[in-house]
């Protein structure tokens, strides 16, 4: 297993490195889309940055922000006053992850949703979508599930095999880098979306890999138990290294007064491997720091006094 983190390195960030500077919205009224080129410019060489460190440090799995871009949303790359120097930095990305073997990844936000019923709210996901495709296409990072964009399906909105065939229809109108990366990932609530749910209604029909979550697995398993969920994830990827996301629960480990899906800030858990070769983003709160602090084997113990580092089959719905 290859262990990688989310978006933001608490390690480079005190020294001002960062990959999602943004602004609000009376900020992008006033200053337009060169303010947008300016962030952008200096996201894309922070994310250089962090891949350097990341590389550093050996790590070679690294999940991308949404946020590189502040806007994008509301134009094309190409109308960015500077674009031909951020499409020079971000060439700078795509060279040094292929030459150190980086797994590169985006995760679009909730409010895309492929499977929605309503038109102007597809046409949006479709258009943001599209967006992070283009990010990686300008990177030239490969066409294919080695640089995958993950989603969920979203909402059932009191139907979920008509949601699935919306979301089907709905991406055959993506472009094809985007088709050529999307994947999907099993959602943390009983009445959504489990791993049998997204393998017989959106991989057997159009062929999107799918992303194993072992914490929603524990809300949502689909009857499977998670070795058999883990594999038959694992069996969409066909020759790819498939990706998976791991985390704990904060509410068992550090805070019990919030709800049970929330991340941990740490790893408390041994991650297991159910016997399959993988590329796993941690999505704990603590970021780089908490893959070092499981890496190195370094338990964190709370006040809760649970058990760090153990094999945890703990019922959490």
């Amino acid at each position: 297993m290859r262990l990688g983190y989310c978006c933001i390195n608490l390690s480079l960030q005190p020294q001002g490195v960062t990959a999602n500077r943004g602004m609000i919205k009376r900020t992008f009224q006033e200053k337009g889309i060169p303010y947008c080129g300016q962030l952008a410019l200096a996201n894309i060489k922070d994310v250089l940055t962090i891949l350097e460190w990341n590389v550093e440090n050996g790590i070679y799995v690294y999940r991308m922000s949404s946020d590189i871009f502040p806007w994008m949303s509301e134009y094309r790359f190409e109308d960015l006053p500077n674009y031909n120097e951020i499409k020079v930095e971000a060439q700078k990305i795509g060279k040094f992850a292929l030459e150190h073997d980086i797994r590169l990844s985006m995760h679009p936000g909730q409010f895309d949703v492929l499977a929605s019923p309503t038109e102007s709210i597809v046409e949006k996901t479709i258009w943001d979508l599209d967006q992070h495709a283009r990010i990686m296409d300008l990177m030239e990072l490969p066409s294919s599930y080695d640089a995958p964009i993950n989603i969920h399906i979203g909402g059932t909105y009191g139907d979920k095999e008509s949601a699935l065939q919306r979301f089907c229809a709905n991406f055959k109108r993506l472009a094809p880098s985007t088709q050529d990366r999307l994947v999907v990932e099993n959602d943390d609530k009983a009445s959504q979306y489990s791993v049998k749910d997204l393998y017989e209604g959106v991989y057997l029909q159009v062929g999107c890999p799918i992303t194993f979550d072992h914490f929603h697995h524990r809300f949502c398993t689909g009857g499977l138990d998670a070795d058999t969920a883990a594999h038959l994830a694992a069996s969409t990827w066909d020759d790819i290294t498939p990706l998976q996301h791991f985390s704990d629960s904060k509410a068992l480990y550090e805070d019990a007064s919030v709800i049970n899906r929330s991340h941990s800030d740490w790893i408390y858990t041994q991650i297991p491997s159910y016997g399959l070769e993988a590329d796993i983003e941690l999505e704990c709160k603590m970021k780089d720091l908490a893959l070092l602090q499981y890496r190195n084997g370094i338990k964190i113990v709370t006040e809760n006094k649970l058990f760090p580092f153990e094999t945890e089959e703990v019922n959490l719905v």
